[in-house]
């Protein structure tokens, strides 16, 4: 099979990026094999690659929004069978015993695997999941507007919650690609009015035919005083506008598992009035089902760039120079 593998990271923005032809891998026990049919581009895969993540495994192959079928169960594998369409996720794997996974925090576990990360994803022909972790799929989407919705929206979503937006809130939306233009629909859907900071005119234009009342660059200030924010731009730089952009009483949340430093802040002008500023570290098994049952529900608009699987470089490119109409998507 193919496989797209991260050398060693070198200095910071260079890829070193190779693909590989390679045995196909086999399911272990509780293990799925998965023939991959599409697979998302994510932010955190340019992290992976680039070097702003420690490395868990040398030479991981990237990939955490995969749709495919079930090629081979591994031993004791149940709850599957073959030809089956499944997505695997960002979260692979927790203890289940922690503090954390019993009170159903298992994001935060301290034992805590990922795709594309700590094992092989989805930049390839094949990978495999534990069967445990893996998701049923909504009906109604191909499977390249399914991938972007296994991290993208899952993490979006979870970000929405995070960010407290009360019933028909106003919802401030700090960069605008492949998780932004999901959550901001789930945001419409419940009723919110949702105004987008961004530099990309392209995501701007997208933003607005999508529902959002304004859209303006990203350093803007809304056009009024919001009651939540979501900051999904990797950009610390943004914090302290998008606090003072808060109403009081309203909630900032950091969706990106990486932010570049933020800058002083003042007390006065960006916490005081109770405004909170809190963090996004990964999502549950139970987020995720919770997204993809609301997808099921409520068609969301997929904007995808599909790639083919040879050109997996050139989308991670792209998307580190914010070329990607929505969500880059790799099909094998």
């Amino acid at each position: 099979m193919r496989a797209w593998r991260v050398d060693l990271p070198g200095e910071p923005g260079v890829r070193k990026f190779t693909r590989r032809e390679e045995p196909v891998p086999a399911p272990g026990p509780g293990e799925l094999l998965v023939r991959v049919l599409a697979c998302g581009v994510c932010r955190t895969d340019l992290h992976v690659v680039e070097g702003d993540l420690p490395v868990h495994r040398p030479g991981v192959v990237p990939g955490h929004e995969v749709v495919g079928e079930v090629a081979a169960l591994g031993a004791g594998t149940t709850g599957y069978a073959e030809g089956d369409r499944v997505g695997i996720a960002w979260l692979r794997g927790t203890c289940g015993k922690c503090a954390y996974c019993r009170r159903g925090a298992e994001n935060l576990c301290p034992y805590s695997t990922y795709t594309g990360w700590d094992a092989d994803g989805g930049y390839a022909d094949f990978t495999t999941v534990p069967a445990a972790y893996a998701h049923r799929l909504p009906p109604g989407y191909p499977d390249t507007e399914l991938a972007p919705l296994l991290c993208a929206g899952i993490i979006g979503f979870r970000a929405l919650r995070r960010a407290w937006l009360p019933a028909h809130g106003r919802l401030g939306i700090y960069g605008f690609g492949a998780s932004a233009h999901l959550a901001a629909q789930v945001a419409l859907a419940q009723g919110a009015t949702v105004h987008v900071m961004t530099r990309s005119e392209q995501a701007r234009r997208l933003a607005l035919e999508l529902g959002a009342a304004s859209a303006g660059d990203a350093a803007d200030a809304p056009p009024e005083p919001l009651d939540s924010a979501i900051l999904f731009a990797p950009v610390g730089d943004l914090v302290p506008p998008a606090l003072a952009a808060l109403d009081r009483g309203g909630t900032l949340a950091v969706a990106g598992i990486h932010l570049t430093d933020i800058p002083a802040l003042n007390y006065q002008a960006h916490l005081f009035q109770e405004r909170q500023l809190r963090s996004v570290t990964a999502n549950t098994r139970a987020d995720a089902r919770d997204f993809l049952d609301f997808a099921a529900e409520h068609h969301l608009q997929v904007v995808t760039t599909p790639y083919p699987l040879e050109s997996a470089d050139a989308a991670l490119a792209d998307l580190a120079a914010d070329r990607v109409n929505g969500a880059a998507v790799l099909v094998p």
